[in-house]
């Protein structure tokens, strides 16, 4: 039901789950990991009804698998996939009884709670479920819980947002596909962008799309970067993590996909080891937590101490952005002399208002993520620039911070 009508699960990955697999195909085959689930808004609940029908939904997981023409469309368009790897993608098929999905009744009302999610296995195998699975959470939740909504101007928004940025000259490229509202959503958005930039002069403006479904559809790039790399911390030394997964990365991807987040253990931490050796190799760093007014300006001191030309260099934002982020930042990347994009979610594919307020007051999309727990029995942590977006067991996160020397406060 879920995998026919709501999403094209294997090619509507994001690029960056398929990118990682391929690394982890390459250097950790046999890894064993455990991801978990994290809702943000501890006040907000999901019916039994509504977890039910995500267990229902997850079974139909199984019987999906590549295709031989989407294989053909990566091979063509992904030059940096290895024919042995999408070998291995084609033969891959998702093991639904890997998750487990417990709900949580409330005290109050036995039907109301919250939900415990953990995918457990093969990280070759369990890296796939993370985007798809908070989709299908996310559907399944404003299908069956909260359906005081329909998809009411949801093209046209998508356009008018898409013009607003292209008048602004703001570069960007849609990253909706983990928290959108549906499927249908996500469609009639790309399809709102698409439009926006047929009309517009500047239609370099509209870069592509991070979901490779999407990109092969309608025919747009394809866009990714590299994941937060807490799991080669956790199996190694978290002092030369960063330095270690970059490393790794470049051997394997060259400078085609040289786009880094830094906030793994903070951007300070990233810092220390992104010396001017990796600095040279990779062309973008993307800024995904803390304030985003303050990075441009200190990546701008970390170049210049690196004798590196800055202007050279780009940004990246995709935290939580909107019209007026993305226009003040782009005004100030400007001044300072930096090319910079921005990678837009949530505003887009899960921006709706709830029809019985005639369409004035905003119905809220969820805020979760799905985060590797632990890998090869060994805690996982990540110390993002924002401290409520820190994740791991906490005297674990804690042992790190005083590591790095990173305030535990």
């Amino acid at each position: 039901m879920y995998r026919s009508s709501a999403i094209k699960v294997t090619s509507s990955d994001a690029v960056v789950q398929f990118t990682m697999q391929q690394a982890i195909f390459e250097y950790y085959p046999t890894t064993q990991v455990v991801y978990r689930f994290t809702h943000r808004d501890k006040h907000r609940q999901f019916s039994r009804a509504c977890i039910q029908k995500f267990r229902e939904a997850l079974n139909g997981f199984a019987d999906v698998q590549l295709t031989q023409g989407e294989r053909a469309w990566l091979q063509d368009k992904c030059k940096f996939f290895k024919p042995a790897y999408l070998d291995y993608l084609q033969s891959y098929r998702f093991k639904p009884e890997q998750i487990s999905a417990t709900f949580l009744p409330s005290s109050d009302d036995p039907d109301m709670g919250s939900v415990k999610i953990e995918v457990r296995g093969p990280w070759l195998e369990t890296v796939l479920w993370e985007v798809p699975l908070m989709a299908c959470l996310c559907e399944m939740y404003f299908r069956y819980a909260e359906q005081d909504w329909d998809y009411t101007g949801q093209e046209e928004q998508a356009t008018h947002k898409a013009t607003s940025l292209l008048d602004a000259r703001c570069t960007f490229s849609e990253f909706g596909t983990r928290r959108r509202r549906s499927f249908v959503t996500q469609d009639l958005v790309v399809r709102g962008l698409i439009k926006a930039r047929d009309a517009h002069e500047w239609k370099q403006g509209f870069f592509g799309t991070s979901n490779v479904y999407f990109a092969m559809r309608y025919n747009l790039n394809v866009i990714g970067t590299i994941a937060q790399y807490v799991a080669i911390a956790a199996l190694g030394d978290y002092k030369d993590a960063a330095g270690t997964a970059l490393d790794l990365w470049s051997n394997l991807y060259g400078d085609g996909l040289s786009v880094t987040l830094t906030d793994t253990f903070s951007t300070e931490v990233f810092y220390r080891e992104f010396d001017h050796r990796r600095a040279s190799q990779w062309k973008a760093l993307r800024q995904d937590s803390g304030d985003p007014k303050v990075f441009a300006p200190r990546a701008k001191r970390m170049y210049e101490e690196l004798g590196m030309d800055y202007t050279q260099k780009a940004i990246i934002f995709s935290d939580g952005l909107d019209f007026k982020k993305a226009k003040e930042l782009n005004e100030q990347c400007q001044l300072l002399g930096f090319k910079c994009s921005f990678g837009i979610g949530t505003w887009l594919t899960n921006d709706f208002k709830m029809k019985s307020s005639g369409y004035e007051e905003r119905s809220k999309a969820l805020n979760i993520v799905i985060k590797l727990g632990s890998i090869d029995g060994k805690e996982c942590v990540k110390i993002s620039d924002e401290l409520t977006k820190n994740t791991g067991v906490p005297e674990v996160v804690t042992k790190v911070k005083e590591m790095f020397q990173i305030s535990v406060s």
